[in-house]
């Protein structure tokens, strides 16, 4: 008779075996080490140190932020730290990680392996993902082949009973673009606590009903030690203790939070969540033609050909749609992630890699052409200009090749940071701006210097690096981070005015003006705004009705004559007469930031978003 009561015990192990195999344990929590910031090695070192002396210390999650720029060096010395760490420990990186990446984000990957985790321990599930965002400034964005591998995830572990806590660098708020998205996933399981960074204090939280809880910075800020969490799970609580190393000593108890399946699957709140309610009251004025959804983030613009759309993705890809159905017709995968907006010469299409190479492809097939080996990551785009592609990239560098034979024309090796965006060509130099304040005009005939500006900010994050740089009338017009338009000479490289308004808090996202008169900027009150690209100060010569909330995307400002099309850091689109600066339709096309757009001639227009959405708008 023992056998059938086993049988029948095993059985019911199976069905409830996520209630009873749950044991005690305690793990470590630290986060925001910032590594290459001013103290942040040495904090990390003490932590490490520290932690090596406990016994009773299961494992270690650290949530982000591990570096303060997502260098190759930072990273590769975080690893170095890390690996002396005699526990078990677990990785996700934070926006400094990839926001400011000389590597586009690609060296944490090769480096600590992954930017996901998912294990079991005791009864408990863990799943990490990354926050971004990813080179581009907007809101986190939790990237989309982070969101496809949880799917994956989640299938390949169909038990939805077991406990599971979810990490994340940022707060599972609208902080992140894509909140919801992460959220509506763990809600399928028993999560039962959230953990994150960012902050750099400790705090709890509620998200949407799951407890979630911010831990404080590893960094001893303006103290003597740093310090992190101590996390005990026992008896159906999880208890958050602050440790700070070295002292030997863990403060008493800041939360205790009970641990409990809040059956989700039965929810009947309802949460706040994007509106796409203006594509309605727009719905005369503009319709989609075609959507594609790619399974990777969109981190780079697009370009039309010969009724291909020419794009590019964090999953490696170089890839073409067809124009008037928006159907997949190739893909040519690099070894990194792709943030180099793809262009195009007489069939040939022209890309760089965070996998340290600069691409050309066949626009026919997508079929390799030719290679270029450099010895950094590629993440600047490629402007194309008779027969030459000048490109940017992380090794200092700043190459023009021949679109044929991909042959070396020049190189340029003075930059000092890396370069990510556009070039501008302009009175014979090809202008540009680089992640360390640097400012170049190179001759585009034999990549001498013709003259450098440099906007006299120490931190690196204040550089005119994301704005592709506008050449009108003799001048060179930029915006940056530290909210400073300038004008500077073109062909001397001088500051002929340079201005900060309360009023008009410029980032990076600006175009031109068909008729040249004045040069659009986007602020970051959501204003649309025309310089005066004659004036000798900062004079707004012409004011759209145009009226965003916040806004951060750096993305540039394009125009077909008629209309001028303005990207948002929430998926918004809004096309504004060219004329009178009236807002003519806006199109919400997902809660991703948009990046450049591609006119296609009058009434239509291609458009991504960072989440992996291209549409073909019609209007």
């Amino acid at each position: 008779m023992k056998y059938p009561i086993i049988t029948f015990l095993i059985a019911l192990s199976c069905i409830f075996g996520a209630a009873v195999a749950q044991h005690p344990f305690k793990f470590a929590h630290v986060t925001d080490t910032h590594v290459g910031g001013a103290t942040g090695e040495e904090d990390l070192r003490r932590t490490v140190k520290d932690l090596n002396t406990l016994k009773d210390i299961d494992f270690v999650i650290l949530s982000g932020d591990i570096t303060e720029f997502g260098a190759d060096h930072e990273l590769k010395l975080a690893k170095r730290i890390l690996d002396s760490l005699q526990l078990p420990w677990y990785v996700i990186p934070g926006n400094h990680d990839g926001n400011w990446s000389e590597n586009g984000a690609n060296t944490f990957r090769t480096v600590f392996g992954g930017e996901t985790f998912f294990f079991k321990h005791k009864g408990y599930a863990f799943i990490g993902t990354n926050s971004g965002p990813n080179m581009r400034m907007s809101p986190g964005q939790i990237p989309r082949e982070n969101l496809v591998w949880m799917d994956s995830i989640f299938a390949a572990n169909p038990d939805k009973q077991t406990p599971l806590i979810y990490i994340n660098h940022y707060p599972q708020d609208s902080s992140l673009n894509n909140w919801f998205d992460a959220l509506k996933r763990v809600k399928t399981r028993n999560v039962q606590l959230a953990l994150c960074g960012h902050g750099h204090i400790n705090k709890l939280y509620d998200w949407e009903g799951i407890p979630g809880v911010m831990g404080r910075s590893n960094l001893r800020a303006n103290k003597e030690i740093g310090g992190y969490n101590i996390v005990t799970i026992a008896d159906g609580k999880a208890i958050y203790q602050e440790r700070n190393p070295g002292t030997g000593t863990i403060e008493k108890p800041w939360v205790e939070i009970s641990l409990v399946n809040h059956h989700f699957e039965t929810e009947t709140a309802a949460y706040p969540r994007p509106s796409y309610a203006v594509n309605a009251r727009y719905a005369d004025q503009v319709r989609v033609n075609w959507t594609f959804e790619d399974a990777s983030d969109i981190g780079a613009g697009l370009t039309i050909y010969q009724g291909k759309v020419i794009s590019s993705n964090t999953g490696g890809e170089i890839f073409a749609l067809d124009l008037k159905t928006g159907k997949h017709l190739w893909s040519f995968r690099t070894g990194g992630k792709v943030y180099s907006t793809p262009a195009v010469w007489k069939g040939v299409v022209v890309a760089g890699s965070s996998d340290h190479a600069i691409y050309a492809v066949d626009v026919r097939d997508g079929k390799l052409l030719w290679k270029v080996q450099t010895e950094k990551a590629v993440l600047g785009s490629p402007l194309l200009h008779d027969g030459v592609a000048f490109i940017g990239g992380s090794d200092g560098k700043f190459r023009a090749l021949d679109i044929r034979t991909g042959a070396i024309k020049w190189s340029f090796d003075q930059v000092k940071g890396f370069v990510s965006t556009l070039p501008t060509y302009y009175l014979g130099n090809v202008i540009f701006g680089s992640w360390s304040n640097g400012f170049y005009a190179l001759d585009v005939k034999t990549g001498k210097l013709s003259w450098e500006w440099n906007n006299g900010q120490s931190n690196r994050m204040f550089s005119a690096a994301a704005c592709n740089p506008v050449g009108v009338n003799d001048r060179i017009f930029v915006v940056a981070p530290d909210r400073f338009m300038t004008a500077l000479d073109a062909k001397k490289g001088t500051v002929i005015w340079r201005e900060k308004k309360d009023s008009i808090r410029v980032r990076e996202s600006m175009g031109l003006s068909v008729n040249h008169k004045f040069v659009y900027v986007k602020t970051m009150d959501g204003d649309l705004l025309g310089i005066s690209s004659t004036e000798d100060k900062m004079k707004v010569a012409w004011k759209s009705t145009l009226k965003l909330p916040y806004e951060l995307t750096p993305s540039a400002i394009t125009t077909n004559r008629k209309l001028v099309f303005v990207p948002s850091h929430s998926g918004l689109l809004s096309a504004v007469e060219a004329k009178t600066g009236v807002v003519v339709w806006q199109y919400k096309i997902s809660n991703g930031m948009v990046n450049p757009v591609a006119p296609n001639g009058q009434n239509s227009v291609i458009a991504s978003t960072m989440d992996g959405k291209i549409v073909s708008l019609q209007f």
